[in-house]
């Protein structure tokens, strides 16, 4: 209320006399406080109209979200006088951010012919061409990279474009070099960041995720990929606290609640890992076998043989197909079981539908276990 009431005491001192010096002066500082349309309406109101106030006016109301009244304005002043090439710059880039994209790529298409060693002109043809879904951007910002081996935005697209054709290494250098120049490019250390994980550097990896959580950018797609990192290089501490940081943007993640329960699992700390899968099975949509098994697992590792068993039955409900569970439930049996004959025919389940097609390790396990078994009952007859 107290700037509205200064802005219009502003205005009526203009309208008693002040000059069209004054009146600019006034302008700028009710555009400084926000006072945007009252900056405007004054600006318009003064005659004749200087390039200067053409331009002020432009620039106000582009600020405003007057697009087109801020491009009309620009063109008056470019009309007068075509030569003032930063006042090109701000039309073009204005005609980008409007969508006039055709308008947009010809005029730096010519401004590049005036001026062919400006890095800049190019790079901003190339995000015309993007924005039109042109295949031959990417030839603008590889040249703009030819041209000045420094420039941000062009070093970026140029990774980004390395990234995701399976470039890595070619993504690793475009990112450091731009980054050598801009340490805090926060693009330009997620791509390395990424480009790294995609060629599994994972320890080089966690540096530029840590940046990028230092400088405010700790998303959750930046967070799963440093706790991953972390995960890889044997790190479970730093990983457990990277996915409570996504747990404090986002409680109902089933995935890194699954990926908190087996490293607190990892580390022994065996109710934490149960209350973590338990809420990964809340929250995740069916099938939930692997869930199920993770539980079965963990009241395995607290010798809780019927509610392990109970679980393993729970995943093959979901998945029968979970090899992991068909075993793990004959295991469990095994355990608790008083019916040795009923604890075999479950291993033997098992062999009989993965004993061509499973692990080695399992398949072992399971092997031994009928053999004694059944040498078991024989002795018992």
């Amino acid at each position: 209320m107290h700037i509205r009431i200064t802005s219009f005491l502003l205005i009526s001192c203009w309208l008693s006399g002040f000059s069209q010096e004054e009146t600019i002066k006034t302008a700028d500082s009710l555009s400084a406080v926000g006072e945007k349309t009252e900056a405007i309406k004054l600006l318009e109101s003064l005659q004749p109209k200087t390039e200067t106030i053409y331009l002020k006016l432009a620039k106000i109301q582009q600020a405003n979200g007057q697009e087109e009244e801020a491009l009309q304005n620009y063109k008056i002043v470019l009309e007068k006088n075509p030569e003032k090439i930063l006042t090109a710059v701000d039309y073009g880039e204005l005609l980008l951010e409007s969508g006039k994209l055709e308008l947009a790529d010809s005029l730096f298409t010519d401004l590049s012919k005036k001026y062919p060693e400006n890095a800049g002109f190019i790079y901003r043809i190339g995000l015309a061409k993007e924005k039109k879904k042109d295949s031959t951007a990417m030839r603008y910002f590889f040249k703009t990279v030819s041209w000045d081996t420094t420039h941000q935005g062009a070093l970026y697209k140029t990774a980004k474009y390395y990234l995701k054709n399976g470039k890595s290494y070619n993504a690793i250098v475009s990112a450091n070099t731009g980054l050598k120049v801009r340490p805090e490019n926060v693009s330009l250390l997620s791509i390395l960041g990424q480009a790294y994980s995609r060629s599994l550097q994972f320890e080089k990896a966690i540096a530029p995720y840590e940046k990028l959580v230092e400088l405010g950018e700790g998303s959750e797609f930046i967070l799963e990929k440093l706790a991953k990192a972390y995960r890889v290089t044997s790190q479970p501490e730093k990983a457990i606290e990277a996915y409570k940081m996504i747990l404090d943007i986002s409680d109902m993640n089933s995935a890194v609640h699954s990926n908190l329960g087996a490293l607190y699992l990892k580390t022994n700390e065996v109710k934490k890992a149960q209350q973590h899968f338990t809420m990964a099975l809340l929250i995740k949509k069916q099938p939930v076998d692997r869930e199920y098994l993770n539980i079965g697992l963990t009241f395995k590792r607290q010798e809780n043989f019927q509610s392990a068993f109970d679980n393993f039955e729970k995943s093959l409900e979901e998945n029968p197909e979970n090899e992991r569970a068909l075993l793990e439930r004959a295991i469990a049996a095994d355990a608790y079981f008083e019916d040795k004959e009923a604890v075999l025919n479950l291993y033997e389940t098992y062999i009989n539908k993965y004993g061509e097609s499973g692990r080695n390790d399992m398949l072992s396990v399971a092997k031994y276990r009928i053999s004694e078994l059944k040498s078991e009952i024989h002795q018992s007859k």
